[in-house]
């Protein structure tokens, strides 16, 4: 808003608590000189939840640097995990911090008779694939620069096992034989909050208890959740972290259904020069100082004022 010159009730310019002393004259009016400023940022969408077989993709990951506008509002939206489920692996939801999008993650892939019940969901990170009577084993595909695909059970003719969940850093794991889950794929780390934190994992694949050589898929790093075995629950990927959930794992004749993990919640995490920092947001983010920045971490929807 332009400001007339003679005023005479005007005697300083704020933006916020603070004095700004550069301005500019125009003949008549005085204009606030009104800076951009550069922040990091962390972006990680809701990861996949299991299927019945394989193993929930992570949330998608991104990370960089933008540059904000004093006064102007930006919007935070924190996508949800997939939540549990005894069939396919439902899908998480994306995150947004202005114009930066993640995908949700893939839920991972079914039992059944019908080719389509082996297939992995696409999604930031894609869900890993299960096994269905025709043969059919694929793991969903991830979003280029943001994860990795689901791994599969090579041998899905007659494999009773599930692929692991892609990861922000790595591709879900292949079922190392026909009865055991895969593991799922690590996610990445970042030092944005001024610590090592490693986050959207994939989930690990469900596996068959009855074959000697059966196992449960671990979760890959970062806090995706272990697959179960012989319809056993699986684990629940760790709240915040975006990670995909285990897949439940094969169910025998004779054993209850089981339920697979739910992907965890995403988070969005913004890096700002203290300098520049406004104080005003909403959606109560949890605010920290490391060094000369401040820390906002979003576990909610809300904005920031710049």
């Amino acid at each position: 808003m332009a400001i007339y010159k003679n005023t005479t009730e005007l005697s300083k310019v704020y933006k916020g608590a603070s004095e700004l002393s550069a301005v500019y004259f125009g003949v008549d009016l005085i204009f606030p000189i009104i800076t951009d400023y550069s922040i990091n940022y962390l972006v990680v969408a809701g990861g996949g939840a299991g299927g019945s077989l394989g193993g929930g993709g992570a949330g998608g990951y991104l990370t960089d640097s933008i540059n904000l506008t004093p006064l102007n509002s930006y919007t935070i939206t924190i996508g949800g995990g997939g939540a549990s489920t005894t069939s396919f692996g439902i899908d998480g939801s994306n995150s947004e911090f202005t114009d930066v999008i993640t995908i949700g993650g893939g839920g991972g892939a079914n039992e059944g008779s019908a080719a389509s019940t082996g297939v992995g969901r696409d999604g930031g990170s894609g869900g890993g694939g299960g096994k269905s009577d025709s043969g059919n084993s694929v793991g969903g595909v991830g979003v280029v620069g943001q994860g990795f695909a689901g791994g599969v059970n090579l041998n899905s003719g007659s494999g009773l096992a599930g692929g692991g969940g892609g990861g922000a850093s790595q591709l879900g794991l292949n079922c190392p034989n026909m009865s055991s889950g895969g593991a799922g794929g690590n996610g990445s780390v970042s030092t944005i909050n001024g610590a090592s934190t490693t986050r959207a994992g994939g989930g690990g694949g469900g596996g068959y208890i009855f074959n000697s050589t059966g196992n449960n898929g671990v979760g890959g790093n970062g806090g995706g959740g272990a697959g179960g075995k012989n319809g056993t629950n699986a684990t629940n990927a760790t709240l915040n972290t975006g990670s995909g959930g285990g897949g439940n794992g094969f169910k025998s004749s004779g054993y209850p259904q089981g339920v697979s993990g739910a992907g965890g919640s995403g988070v969005v995490i913004l890096r700002i020069p203290s300098s520049n920092y406004s104080g005003t947001t909403t959606g109560s983010p949890t605010v920290t100082t490391d060094g000369t920045h401040t820390v906002l971490t979003y576990t909610g929807s809300g904005t920031y004022t710049a």
